[in-house]
């Protein structure tokens, strides 16, 4: 009933998102290559982003409520019960219309099959408990003040109080309506959009088996337990490619400008969710000045693209002189960071600095396929991939801060996959016809493009299948996180969220501001506000390099009664000479320690 509950909560709200989406995606000129289910993807992820552009005006004027929620919602539902009978019409029509298709080969259907086990973990993993790291730092904190306030604000507590937050608008409204176990859905929700984005350009651009493979990396490789914005950005990254294609296959004077108008909103809401999505502007300027270069065009371009993001960027420079606080720091100012904190922050992605996902880097190989040759809609998918990798190299090098890109990635990893998987089956041919022994009747020059004959199709079939025993394995873990009960959730996050039980007590009875001390992974479940941070105004070094009465004295007078750290921080704080005649222990349980600061005079 809990897994029930929280999949029908999404279904309501994905038909709500698809009613919007084709009722607006009906007014523009039909795509140039029809596909029914990659339309509805694309309106359903259209939908979500005029959900966020909804919340977000809302919230601007101080009316996001539940109940305006809840109505914005029910008219997205009714928009698709008015459209339901048309569209499933139009579906049918462009079935019968369509060249029929081939039947399904063996290895493909085994391919799906390992493609559906694959799914297994991903759709297990939202039922979990809030447990990451980001998530419980700023992206639920965040949600529930909006979602309590029902206005946007400068949350100064918080890591990051100047971020655009497009995508966190969404977990704000699952927070007024449900539990804090529906924005990992959402979360979700980009994930599988994306997958089936991928899934249909597979079948529209290469075949089926490349569309399995590029759909098991993607949802591979995705985290769908959390409610951080990642795949969010993803998915109007991925959106807004596909609109940019079916602009470049359009006539101008067929609508197909307005096609280059979605693309530029899609663009747009994933800018208004993360910096990261601006690093994709000038690919995109290039190409579209490549083909379009007409006052209007642009015009229209811009404003779509502002529309869903310019209040973050806007806010910021009005309010800082930064747009991009606080990563403009250098270029326009330090505002609620200095140097040392800029300085801190880099260093920090410098650590996570790692290679990416393994599944992705065939993705070198695909220029080699016959497909490559052969689309340039796959051409197009494979620049934006390999600009994406020098972006990211030149930059982060943090794999997190390339997932906006990994659909287009896994869809060209799986060309790339094939080919060194055709190569191998070649060398296995040639090595048995060297011997004198059994080859393959057809040679894989004479296969269709993109596939790879007999031997080489069952070589990918078992890397599908190694990734399906992988994901059986995972599920079973997912599964055990699942806490349907407040007992078994209790339990859960204690295990899980280090400080949870002393977060827990001081949401409970905390009296005036709380300070916590290395226990950021823990907030969202503290009382709500608390300070405390390694960066911004509150950092750690203006208090704790104090002597203990210097430090109880500078707390008090900003209004903190109590501090809150983990036991491992009792050692550097809690021994020295005097912190017992300022401070006395309140509460201790796994691990976290809760503090009365005595000193109230300043």
């Amino acid at each position: 009933m809990f897994a029930a509950a929280h999949y029908a909560a999404l279904a309501v709200f994905v038909l709500g998102c698809w009613g919007f989406g084709r009722a607006l995606l009906a007014r523009l000129a039909p795509p140039p290559r029809r596909d029914a289910w990659l339309e509805a993807a694309m309106a359903a992820a259209l939908g979500v982003g005029l959900f966020i552009c909804a919340f977000q005006l809302l919230a601007i004027f101080g009316a996001f409520k539940p109940g305006a929620t809840v109505a914005l919602i029910a008219a997205g539902v009714l928009a698709a019960a008015l459209q339901l009978r048309p569209w499933w019409r139009e579906v049918r029509a462009l079935r019968a219309a369509g060249a029929a298709a081939a039947p399904w080969t063996r290895a493909e259907r085994i391919a799906a099959i390992a493609l559906a086990l694959v799914a297994l973990p991903a759709l297990v993993a939202p039922l979990a408990p809030p447990a990451a790291f980001d998530e419980l730092m700023y992206h639920l904190p965040y949600a529930r003040q909006v979602a309590q306030q029902g206005s946007l604000g400068i949350h100064e507590w918080l890591r990051y109080p100047w971020f655009p937050y497009n995508y966190n608008l969404l977990y704000a409204a699952a927070l007024q309506v449900g539990d804090d176990v529906l924005p990992h859905f959402l979360n979700a929700l980009a994930g599988a959009l994306s997958a089936v984005m991928v899934y249909r350009l597979g079948i529209q651009h290469a075949n089926r088996l490349t569309a399995c493979i590029g759909a098991a990396i993607w949802i591979g490789i995705g985290d769908y337990s959390n409610a951080l914005i990642d795949m969010g950005v993803a998915l109007f990254v991925l959106s807004a490619c596909v609109a940019l294609w079916w602009w470049r296959e359009s006539e101008p004077l067929q609508g197909g400008t307005r096609w280059l108008g979605l693309a530029a909103f899609c663009l747009g809401v994933a800018a208004g969710s993360k910096y990261q999505a601006l690093t994709f502007l000038p690919l995109v300027a290039l190409f579209v000045v490549w083909h379009e270069r007409r006052p209007r065009a642009w015009a229209l371009a811009l404003l779509c693209f502002l529309v869903p993001c310019v209040y973050w960027y806007a806010r910021n420079a009005v309010m800082t002189g930064d747009p991009f606080n606080p990563i403009g720091a250098r270029v326009f100012g330090f505002t609620d960071w200095i140097p040392a904190d800029y300085v801190q922050q880099v260093a920090d992605v410098r650590d996570h600095a790692a290679r990416p996902n393994a599944l992705i880097w065939a993705v070198f190989l695909a220029p080699f396929s016959l497909l490559w040759k052969r689309s340039a809609a796959l051409r197009a998918a494979g620049w934006f991939c390999f600009y994406s990798v020098a972006v990211w190299l030149l930059t982060s090098r943090y794999p997190r801060y390339l997932t906006a890109s990994f659909p287009l990635l896994a869809l060209m990893a799986a060309i790339g996959w094939q080919v060194l998987f055709g190569w191998i089956a070649a060398g296995v041919r040639r090595a048995f016809g060297a011997r004198g022994g059994p080859a393959e009747a057809a040679p894989a020059a004479a296969a269709p493009a993109g596939r790879l004959g007999l031997a080489g199709d069952w070589i990918v079939v078992l890397l599908l299948a190694a990734l399906a025993a992988v994901s059986l394995g995972q599920t079973a873990g997912k599964v055990a996180m699942i806490s349907p009960t407040p007992e078994t959730r209790e339990a859960f996050l204690r295990q899980h969220v280090p400080g949870y039980a002393a977060m827990d007590y001081l949401r409970q009875h905390a009296n005036g501001r709380v300070y916590q001390i290395a226990l950021n992974e823990a907030i969202y479940y503290g009382p709500n506000p608390i300070w405390g941070d390694t960066l911004g105004p509150w950092r750690y070094r203006d208090f704790l390099l104090l002597l203990p009465g210097d430090m109880a004295r500078k707390l008090a007078a900003k209004g903190f009664t109590a501090i809150v750290m983990p036991a491992s921080m009792v050692p550097t704080l809690a021994t020295r000479p005097g912190f017992d005649e300022h401070f006395a222990l309140l509460y201790e349980k796994d691990g976290g320690r809760v503090y009365r600061i005595l000193s109230t005079a300043p």
